[in-house]
């Protein structure tokens, strides 16, 4: 019945039909269809973007199929409501208390509540439909079993006509890939891809609460104060912004695509149709698949560059979070529902909600520009004009040391940084220094000479001179190097200096750059040889750098150092090869940590692993890991790290996953290591690292 749907739809734009007659028929066709609402939605909005719609018919037509899913669905109190909304489109309604065993049109029949996947998974109830599958509350009976507190979870089945793509498969399994990386506290953590014979499925958080679609869309909602809003636009904002720092667009951001929990957060979900905007190297081979194919757009929240087919960027996400805040505040969206085509060309200006001060408003305004060129560039910039974020220091700040201007790259919004040491307090210069005379006080003056009985006036006394302004102290080299070095971000540097001329060994932020660094040492007064020894850091390293640069061999002189090192030195390492490390212990017994900084945002623990289970080491030991071809390398390529990490007593009780996300692993280790320095002192922690670069045959 969908075709007569589509029928009515195409027939109307060519002007067979009146609106009331193709709402008349639409309800018609509704009462008669059992196509999933999923379906229908998706349906109506390739139509529309293939031809849009008049103002307003197409919001009449959606609400029309949003009504007929809520009768079909008996849709229970939404304060008991239990919802995840993984993979829904726009207006999709969700349901609970569905009968046992009942399933929802368009899902993949051989599976529903009441059923169970590779005998683990007991499918408890239908959560929603989307246009990649169907969502269930599952119990996880392994965490169950294991007295876990929470052994829920939510698992997304590929419903039959996504999984007759041909590409299908590849693309459940690229979305679980790319959504195990983006591990924030605002996005839905999706935990795995798997399959039972021919139903394949996906693995997530469960969510209790509702979705921001449903509140936007309550009959009583005009609008949300602008103190009340901020919060939920704040946890959009930031999953956006750390997802686009990682190469990540959502591409299909919208109200029904955030969820609000019971607990108060704002979670992000169904980045499955996200496609990477700087291509990554494991995608550097021509490829005729693109899951973007597999979803699609909601024309009331996408940019005109994505109806252009335009390269994805995160100023398409910027323009639909801007478009979801003012719908927010004001009680209705800024273009009437229209597509930006549509609104463009019309003409539409959307007036300035109640509340928001003038700030406020120019950054939605310029947030929802149809000009790509003229939106705001950042989420981060977006949040930080809408006051919910402290706007960063300016890109660069000079300083000046000894007369000399050095150029500090600032810290940039979403990118940590770690300072080796505090600068040097500036010594004096030495030998004496010169004092000029101070001025005579008027105690020091001298006393006039007794005047004879005859009236004689008194000369006035003459002005003392003018002190002279004793000379600005001049700043050492070797301090001025300490101070330039400690003042650059995201960087692991360790300098050196006899007579003039200075030695560095480190590595380096990209901002800066190795060149730009040797520019700025050159300029230093009084140094006349530069040696380097530095690498350039990637950006994406700032957060190991924040955590474990304090503890980095490199710039320590306590003897109690370590070191890791591939073999033959080799840092080029090719597809199919083996990655061999040889690692030094420091001169007392310690654990050893050796983790594989994965370019895709993950981390490969190397030891102690279910290969390499011991990991205590006595003092001064010397290793070599991987030498019986434990580990090879494979894709992704890219520039990648090898850290080690000792420490006096061990970091976890026990091993952890063979694979985690960098976050998690870097959250884990910030909370052990602050214990350990706390008790035992931040020397007994050493660290180094060496930087690969992998690649394919």
């Amino acid at each position: 019945m969908a075709s007569s749907v589509a029928d009515l739809i195409r027939n109307f734009q060519k002007g067979g039909l009146s609106q009331d007659e193709l709402l008349a028929g639409i309800d018609n066709a509704l009462a008669e269809d059992h196509t999933s609402s999923s379906q229908l939605t998706s349906l109506l909005q390739e139509e529309n973007t293939r031809f849009p719609l008049p103002p307003g018919v197409y919001e009449e037509v959606l609400q029309r199929i949003e009504s007929r899913v809520a009768t079909q669905f008996d849709v229970g109190a939404e304060a008991t409501e239990v919802q995840t909304g993984q993979g829904l489109t726009d207006g999709a309604t969700l349901t609970t208390n569905r009968p046992p065993g009942d399933t929802i049109p368009g899902a993949d029949g051989t599976k529903g509540v009441g059923d169970t996947l590779n005998n683990r998974f007991v499918l408890e109830q239908c959560l929603g439909v989307g246009g990649m599958g169907t969502v269930y509350k599952a119990l996880d009976l392994r965490k169950l079993e294991a007295s876990d507190r929470k052994p829920y979870i939510a698992i997304k089945i590929l419903n039959l006509q996504f999984r007759g793509h041909p590409q299908s498969l590849i693309a459940l399994q690229r979305e679980a890939r790319k959504a195990q990386t983006l591990a924030h506290r605002n996005i839905v953590t999706v935990y795995d891809f798997d399959r039972e014979g021919a139903v394949v499925f996906l693995t997530m958080e469960y969510l209790s609460g509702k979705s921001l679609n449903r509140v936007l869309r309550a009959p009583d909602f005009k609008g949300m104060p602008i103190d009340k809003a901020l919060p939920i636009i704040t946890g959009m904002g930031r999953a956006l912004a750390y997802a686009h720092e990682r190469g990540f667009v959502h591409c299909d951001f919208k109200p029904a695509n955030v969820f609000l929990t019971d607990t108060g957060e704002v979670k992000v979900i169904d980045f499955g149709i996200a496609r990477v905007f700087q291509r990554p190297a494991e995608d550097s081979d021509p490829t005729v698949f693109d899951p973007g194919t597999l979803g699609g757009l909601t024309p009331a929240y996408a940019s005109p560059e994505m109806f252009e087919h335009g390269e994805p960027d995160p100023r398409d996400d910027i323009f639909a979070l801007a478009c979801v805040s003012y719908e927010l505040v004001a009680g209705r969206h800024p273009y009437e529902r229209l597509s930006a085509n549509q609104a463009r060309a019309a003409g539409i200006k959307p007036p300035r909600p109640a509340g928001l001060s003038r700030t406020q408003w120019r950054a939605l305004r310029e947030a929802m520009a149809f000009d790509r060129e003229k939106r705001t560039p950042t989420v981060t910039r977006f949040l930080e004009d809408m006051g919910v974020e402290r706007r960063a220091t300016p890109p660069w700040l000079p300083a000046t040391a000894g007369g000399l201007a050095v150029a500090v790259v600032a810290v940039g919004v979403g990118y940590l940084m770690w300072r080796p040491r505090e600068p040097a307090p500036v010594s004096p210069p030495a030998g004496p220094v010169a004092e000029s005379p101070a001025p005579a006080t008027k105690a020091e003056e001298p006393a006039p000479a007794p005047a004879p009985k005859a009236v004689v006036p008194t000369p006035a006394p003459t002005p003392a001179p003018a002190p002279t302004p004793a000379p600005a102290p001049r700043i050492a080299p070797a301090d001025a190097v300490r101070q330039l070095v400690a003042g650059l971000p995201c960087s692991m540097l360790s300098a050196s200096t006899h007579d003039n001329a200075v030695s560095v060994q480190g590595y380096v932020t990209g901002h800066v750059g190795v060149d730009g660094l040797r520019k700025q040492l050159a300029a230093v007064p009084g140094i006349q040889q530069v040696d380097m020894r530095v690498q350039p850091l990637a950006d994406d390293k700032c957060g190991v750098v924040k955590l474990l640069g304090p503890y980095w061999s490199g710039g320590r002189h306590d003897g109690l150092v370590s070191s890791i090192h591939t073999r033959n030195n080799n840092s080029q390492l090719v597809e199919g090869s083996p990655l061999v490390v040889d690692v030094a212990t420091p001169a007392q017994d310690s654990y050893v940590y050796v983790d594989y900084y994965v370019v895709d945002g993950n981390v490969a623990h190397l030891v102690p692993s279910a290969q390499v289970k011991g990991n205590q080491a006595p003092a001064s030991y010397k290793a070599t890991i991987g030498g019986g071809g434990n580990w090879v390398v494979s894709k992704p390529f890219g520039t990648e790290m090898v850290v080690l990490v000792t420490t006096p007593v061990p970091l976890f009780d026990g091993l952890r996953p063979e694979f985690e996300t960098r976050q998690a692993y870097l959250d884990a280790m910030e909370r052990q290591l602050q214990q350990i320095a706390g008790k035992y002192g931040q020397s007994r922690i050493t660290m180094d690292l060496v930087q690969i670069t992998t690649r394919a045959k």
